[in-house]
């Protein structure tokens, strides 16, 4: 079986802290790496700077995303993982505070996978958390790796 690793970039503590809660307290992943900013988001991905020398085809089972991150946005993190060729059928799910619409929208249009409203709540939140993990790491089939 392989390893389940769960990237989640958010760049606020507590909701970091909430997720990280949740998600282990649920069991699901055997790693959840995070990423605090657009940047590091992708440096990880896509194995560059303090990444540098970590298997760049091992992709994590799927990327939980804030839109609003410092350095590069959410948004524009979604879109360099749907145009390169080695993470674009990476799963990517919002998870966000933003209820715009506008938000929505395009974030389907770059190519999400879902798109979910933080609840404010914390017992909702973790429920949030653990119906994500659930459904991303034993429910869903992911593509195969890609070749190359």
């Amino acid at each position: 079986m392989t390893m389940k690793v769960i990237l989640l970039i958010e760049d606020n503590e507590s909701d970091e802290l909430l997720t990280v809660r949740a998600l282990s307290k649920a069991n699901l992943a055997n790693q959840i790496v995070v990423a605090r900013d657009g940047e590091e988001a992708l440096s990880y991905l896509f194995a560059t700077g303090a990444y540098a020398g970590r298997d760049v085809k091992a992709l994590p089972t799927v990327a939980l995303l804030d839109l609003n991150l410092p350095k590069i946005g959410g948004l524009d993190v979604l879109r360099r993982i749907r145009a390169d060729e080695r993470t674009k059928y990476l799963p990517v799910v919002v998870l966000t505070s933003s209820g715009e619409e506008k938000d929505m929208i395009q974030s389907y249009d770059l190519g999400a996978n879902a798109y979910v409203r933080k609840p404010v709540d914390f017992g909702e939140f973790a429920e949030a958390a653990k119906t994500l993990g659930l459904f991303w790491l034993l429910v869903n089939a992911p593509p195969p790796p890609r070749a190359g």
